[in-house]
């Protein structure tokens, strides 16, 4: 993706020394022609988690910040540094929705872009079905603005902001 948020088009300084002989070198990296640093733009990694209730109805959240505020989500978000996947599922239910996961299963991985503050990061999605012991006490915080149980039909993929969070409800949920 070569386009005018690609990270290659909006890195012009180096972060080591800080000059700006900062140039794409290829799709993957740039490079400072001063000191030779290389920056990869590696994948972020992200986890979006499957929820269902006793009616296998699907939990959706609004999203509370651009990208895509007002539009539909799985919960979840980025896995902090050093942090496990496995953790961040629980943590991120906790932080959005005041829930506890009891049981999760991982399920498959998938690739997005992420444009934020001007630029693209790239992320790699990872999502889990997970089980909680109850959704008493079920509460929209942190990023999130609401939630809904719904059945997920074509319909309401449309109103969801992210490729891949789409595309994880019709591989798994449809």
């Amino acid at each position: 993706m070569n386009n005018e948020f690609s990270p290659q088009n909006v890195m012009k300084f180096c972060p080591r020394c800080g000059r700006n002989q900062f140039e794409a070198n290829g799709v993957k990296s740039c490079k400072c022609a001063d000191c030779g640093f290389v920056f990869y733009f590696n994948a972020a990694t992200a986890v979006a988690v499957i929820l269902r209730d006793s009616e296998n109805r699907v939990l959706l959240t609004r999203r509370a910040f651009d990208p895509g505020k007002g539009t539909f989500d799985l919960p979840g978000g980025f896995v902090d540094p050093l942090e496990k996947a496995e953790d961040a599922v629980d943590r991120e239910i906790q932080e959005e929705l005041h829930l506890q996961i009891v049981d999760k299963k991982y399920l498959g991985s998938f690739p997005n872009t992420y444009l934020y503050g001007g630029i693209i990061y790239y992320t790699c999605d990872l999502v889990y079905e997970c089980r909680v012991a109850t959704f008493d006490g079920i509460c929209a915080t942190d990023d999130v603005t609401s939630y809904e149980f719904l059945h997920i039909t074509d319909e309401v993929i449309e109103q969801v902001g992210s490729t891949s969070i789409k595309n994880i409800l019709r591989e798994y949920c449809l």
